[in-house]
């Protein structure tokens, strides 16, 4: 909030109180007082520390009433006085402030505006209206990416990943919750998901490397319309729930490349159950032991070819050979028949998604 709000409040406030008072920020810096002398200047006496605590404090003949729309307070009203009608007038001076504070951001912060909208904040027929009062460009190309940290959070990872993001007339860097982080990028014609995925491994490799923090990645699809950034965004969040039940090694999920499993992340359960009971007419899924869906594995990612993947498997051809005639005989599928391999692989995937029950967005 510009700091002018803040001297607008106190000068009408002066003649009420009349005492000394003003706002002064966690570094020190006196942001508005009624003795204009003082604003702009450093003072060196502030307990600053205590600012950031959040709680009424008095020291050095004033009463502090430290505020913030945040979760550690930035700035502390000060009234000249120890006396308990000073530390009243700082309560109510505090009061008034945080109001004007959160009216303004709803108002005047595109931060706060992209929050509201890829929440489903701001109804349809408003957005434009309040992008033009924000002179906020609605026809270039943005897309979504949703850092989501695995590890325990901390209030660090925020700063490091806005750094990385510094045009803020272009990007947006959101906190969505304690362990989620959005980023708006906007994006240029003829940039390509190939990119992202690249821009996408700088943020997870500096979280890792320099600051020990585990985190994944969500990449939704590019959009030109702000009206469609809500769902980039869901699709980022899909992406990586998706991502959680199919790509567990995955640090980088695209919502363009998740293919099948998006088909089956949508379908309702009672229709994948089906699905499998008729798939496997001749024997359960649980009939097969873990070499045997290992085996399966290896074959589906050497595109059914036989030699292949003995080969990887270090087995005799003859020994795959096997193996694929016993699954046959538990569950009428030959592998090595392509029609017969979709329905497996699709198979596994919709027991994969059923055993998990992810939360659906």
């Amino acid at each position: 909030m510009p700091n002018r709000l803040y001297q607008t409040v106190v000068h009408q406030m002066r003649d009420t109180i009349d005492r000394t008072i003003g706002v002064v920020e966690s570094t020190g810096t006196i942001l508005a007082c009624s003795d204009l002398g003082k604003v702009g200047k450093t003072a060196t006496d502030v307990p600053v520390e205590q600012i950031g605590q959040g709680e009424s404090f008095v020291h050095n003949g004033y009463s502090y009433k430290p505020f913030s729309s945040q979760p550690t307070a930035e700035t502390a009203v000060f009234v000249e006085g120890t006396d308990e009608q000073a530390m009243k007038y700082a309560n109510i001076l505090a009061s008034s402030l945080i109001i004007i504070k959160q009216y303004y951001d709803e108002k005047f912060d595109r931060n706060n505006f992209i929050k509201n909208l890829i929440l489903d904040n701001i109804l349809p027929g408003d957005i434009y209206l309040k992008a033009r009062e924000l002179h906020f460009n609605t026809d270039v190309n943005r897309v979504c990416l949703l850092v989501r940290t695995v590890s325990k959070p901390d209030v660090a990872t925020f700063d490091i990943i806005q750094n990385l993001f510094p045009d803020k007339n272009k990007d947006f860097v959101i906190s969505i919750n304690e362990r989620e982080i959005a980023i708006i990028k906007e994006t240029h014609q003829g940039i390509d998901l190939k990119n992202l995925e690249q821009l996408a491994r700088s943020i997870v490799d500096t979280l890792s490397s320099e600051f020990y923090t585990h985190c994944i990645v969500g990449i939704g699809t590019q959009v030109s319309g702000i009206k469609d950034l809500g769902s980039s965004f869901k699709e980022a969040q899909m992406a990586l729930e998706i991502g959680k039940i199919f790509d567990t090694e995955k640090t980088i999920v695209s919502y363009e490349n998740l293919g099948i499993a998006r088909l089956i992340y949508q379908l309702p359960d009672k229709l994948c159950e089906m699905f499998l009971k008729e798939v496997f007419k001749k024997g359960s899924i649980e009939s097969l032991d873990q070499e045997t869906l290992f085996t399966i594995q290896k074959f589906f990612e050497n595109n059914l070819n036989v030699s292949e993947t003995s080969r990887k498997l270090f087995v005799h051809r003859n020994t795959l050979v096997y193996r694929l005639e016993k699954i046959k005989k538990l569950t009428g599928l030959d592998l090595r028949e392509f029609d017969h391999a979709i329905i497996f692989k699709v198979a596994l995937m919709v027991k994969k998604y059923l055993t998990n029950k992810p939360v659906k967005y």
